[in-house]
């Protein structure tokens, strides 16, 4: 059977130990800088504590640092990467070739280095160089379909990675500039403003509006649930969850789902049995709605009403009077419910329930047959809060002889020396009382499976003794865990030509050891990245994304002139488009 990691998300330490808690077999996290996501930093002492958790069970972590580096920046960088990896840390995550040109000249250690899906990893061609120079793992666009990805995995022997989970980028990730083309926020250094979830407008070069007022570039969120075991037929080796700014109750609900899920199908790279205490629901956490994007086929991916949280499908409204509503459902007080009029998204709280009467705490336009969705479950969410979710290593124990040994179930084995003492008046209820306290294994990070007492030489021993004896046994058996803990080193990585000879802003290359990297690879960077100065040039790219508005106004079989799309202040943005990839560009005006 194969082995697959599940990826998991974490904005802090308590989000991070929850994920394992939960099933993950490996967490991405961000240090106190240089991560794409600048909201969600942590200090090197929570990182350490987080290791010290997680090698517990075998799951590993991996830091970003998948930002784009100045010259200063880039020496920090380097003296971060040999911290986090003295402390532990199995991976780094990174987007700027300044530090792998780093690791080729010997300046980090041999930690493993994962291509950021911020290196627009989006063809054959780029994940076989990240192949080719040696790096550990690629991580892939949103955007590849299944028969890209197995395309993919049968070319390259590192590890691939691809989400399956959580909210999509429009643009091509590390291709959007329109954050800093607006306000100087530089996604590629982890600054978005998000441009892409604010209204916009569609119109011609005659001046008609084709769409008014919508959230023109706000896509739903993804769900690859449904092709979980073709992408593990595919080779896919790591299945990533988006939400390093999610809360720790997103984080919880969906790692456990998808845990549950690829237990059908594959074995785990980590340890352990989750003993979950509550049942997973996508529906029930955040969600634009839910699109499988480009896996299959193309599908309405886009979400043009709201770039908040739908929720889950309640129903329809029976009745409306003049405080309240009736609907034949189940809804809690607390509840926050959602509908759509006119074209756009209402929100309530629902104040009191009498059966199927619901009392909102405002009346927002609700009518008879208006279909409501519920985006915030109070109940659920409460569940969450108090879970007991807990996460146990299966163990058993052996007497033979006047030895008692423990063995995890990743055949890691230590003994102790049955302690003297005077014999047993009741040798069988010794035995026994001592096979139910050692099945005991109380707050330690173990479940006993099974005590077997081959030779029968128990002396008599309180109840109290025998706890401290299986205390002692469970505690060297943790030791000798993290004791064989293997972390795997970063095999040497070397230059190989780039498959384009030249490489302009795109390339997102902001320090001079990136460049030496590009020219060592035989390719010229002709300029440096956007972010290199505060000057943005008219006509150049601001986003290429599968996205395509033409697709959405139903206008591809129609000529329609040239199209702008226009934001709120009254910027316009020309659009073009690459039918032949099915691609639309926003251009800088």
């Amino acid at each position: 059977m194969k082995c697959v990691e599940l990826l998991a998300p974490a904005k802090n330490l308590e989000t991070a130990i929850a994920a394992i808690n939960s099933g993950a077999d490996a967490i991405y996290i961000g240090a106190s800088y240089f991560g794409a996501r600048k909201n969600a930093p942590n200090s090197l002492d929570d990182i350490k504590k987080l290791v010290n958790y997680a090698h517990k069970f075998y799951v590993k972590i991996h830091v970003t640092i998948n930002t784009i580096l100045n010259d200063e920046e880039l020496t920090e960088a380097i003296e971060l990467v040999k911290t986090l990896y003295n402390i532990g840390v199995d991976a780094i995550i990174v987007q700027d070739m300044g530090l792998v040109k780093a690791a080729i000249d010997g300046k980090i250690p041999p930690i493993q280095i994962h291509a950021s899906t911020q290196c627009d990893n989006r063809t054959l061609e780029k994940a076989k160089f990240f192949n080719d120079i040696g790096l550990s793992r690629v991580i892939l666009a949103r955007e590849l379909s299944l028969d890209e990805i197995r395309n993919i995995c049968a070319n390259c022997t590192c590890e691939v990675e691809t989400f399956i989970h959580g909210a999509l980028c429009v643009s091509y990730s590390g291709q959007c500039y329109m954050s800093y083309a607006n306000g100087g926020r530089s996604a590629n250094r982890g600054e978005c403003a998000q441009p892409c979830r604010k209204k916009y407008s569609l119109v011609d070069d005659k001046g008609r509006i084709l769409l008014k007022d919508k959230y023109l570039l706000s896509l739903k969120d993804f769900n690859a649930s449904q092709f979980i075991e073709e992408l593990i037929d595919s080779g896919i080796k790591s299945f990533k969850i988006e939400g390093r700014l999610k809360d720790i109750n997103y984080v919880k609900n969906v790692v456990a789902y998808y845990s549950e899920l690829i237990n059908n199908y594959a074995g785990r790279t980590s340890s352990g049995k989750v003993f979950l205490d509550f049942k997973p629901n996508l529906y029930k956490s955040f969600n634009r709605g839910f699109t499988d994007y480009f896996l299959k086929q193309r599908g309405q991916c886009f979400n043009f009403l709201s770039p908040k949280s739908r929720g889950e499908k309640l129903g329809k409204v029976k009745r409306v009077f003049q405080n309240y509503f009736e609907m034949d459902v189940s809804v809690n007080t607390q509840d926050g419910l959602c509908f759509v009029s006119d074209g756009k998204m209402q929100g309530f709280l629902v104040n009191k329930i009498d059966g199927n009467k619901i009392y909102p705490n405002k009346m927002p336009g609700i009518k008879t047959g208006t279909i409501i969705y519920r985006n915030y479950d109070a109940k659920y969410d409460k569940m969450l809060n108090n879970s007991k979710t807990v996460r146990k290593i299966a163990a058993k124990i052996l007497v033979k002889g006047n030895i008692i040994y423990a063995f995890d179930e990743d055949n890691n084995k230590v003994c102790i020396d049955v302690p003297n003492g005077e014999p047993a008046n009741n040798l069988n209820k010794m035995l026994q009382t001592f096979a139910e306290q050692m099945k005991k294994s109380g707050n330690s990070e173990f479940y006993i499976i099974e005590v077997d007492i081959r030779d029968q030489k128990i002396p008599f021993m309180p109840i109290a003794k025998l706890n401290e004896l299986r205390r002692e046994l469970l505690s060297l058996l943790m030791i000798e865990r993290l004791k064989n803990y293997k972390r795997i080193s970063q095999k040497p990585i070397g230059y190989k030509d780039f498959y384009k000879r030249t490489f302009d802003y795109r390339a997102n290359v902001l320090n001079s050891e990136a460049v030496s990297f590009y020219n060592n690879c035989n390719c010229k960077i002709t300029e440096m990245a956007l972010e290199s100065s505060n000057v943005i040039k008219s006509g150049i790219e601001l986003m290429r994304t599968k996205h395509c508005l033409k697709y959405a106004a139903n206008l591809c079989s129609q000529p329609c002139g040239k199209l702008f799309l226009v934001d709120e202040n009254g910027k316009k943005y020309p659009l073009g488009f690459d039918c032949k990839n099915c691609e639309m560009v926003v251009y800088n005006p």
